[in-house]
């Protein structure tokens, strides 16, 4: 055997890197171990009836929510945000064409009843908001919402978007929902509705 020729360009270089051996520090496990002891007897030794002052401020019936005395009172923002706003949108303003605005409309600035009405049972067919002509489809809301619930959302677009009428009451939907409970189908348009003014 011939020893193995080593070129001066091979002489230059470094020797390969080998992985060794290099155990984490003792400090370093003692560490986690202390910390780790440390969260266990923290979690085990907690008392869940500590005193308020110790977090925010706020005492225990306070984080129950009200009490069941009555009826709560329902958020009519909230009926909105979820159920018409994407038809009417956030404005108020609807969607040209199809969703007729609730800004500034006969309807909703007219005869409580009526607008009662045509949240109960929806509408299909053309409706003219503010001389404009309006083609879409309004759902029946009469199986899904509650007179209370009607009266809240009611009440709060006849209040938004600078319409000032008066709220409607629960027994005004009930109302209507007794007068129209013989219809199974939505008001053809404008001229099957009850006047709005």
């Amino acid at each position: 055997m011939t020893p193995i020729d080593i070129l001066p360009q091979q002489g230059r270089e470094n020797p390969e890197p080998v992985e060794q051996s290099n155990p984490v520090p003792w400090w370093v496990l003692a560490l986690v171990v202390l910390m780790m002891s440390i969260g266990i007897v923290y979690i085990v030794d907690a008392d869940i009836e500590t005193p308020a002052r110790w977090g925010d401020g706020r005492q225990q019936s306070e984080l129950s929510g009200p009490k069941k005395s009555g009826a709560a009172k329902v958020d009519g923002g909230a009926l909105f945000a979820s159920l018409c706003v994407a038809c009417h949108q956030a404005s108020g303003q609807g969607l040209p064409g199809v969703f007729p605005p609730l800004a500034g409309s006969e309807w909703v600035k007219g005869k409580d009843s009526t607008v009662a009405a045509i949240v109960l049972h929806g509408i299909t067919g053309s409706i003219t908001v503010k001389g404009t002509v309006y083609n879409g489809s309004m759902p029946t809301f009469k199986d899904q919402l509650s007179d209370a619930q009607i009266a809240a959302v009611l009440s709060h677009i006849r209040s938004q978007w600078g319409n000032d009428a008066p709220p409607v009451t629960e027994q005004t939907v009930g109302q209507a929902r007794e007068t129209n409970k013989a219809r199974t189908t939505p008001f053809a348009g404008d001229k099957d509705l009850p006047p709005h003014d």
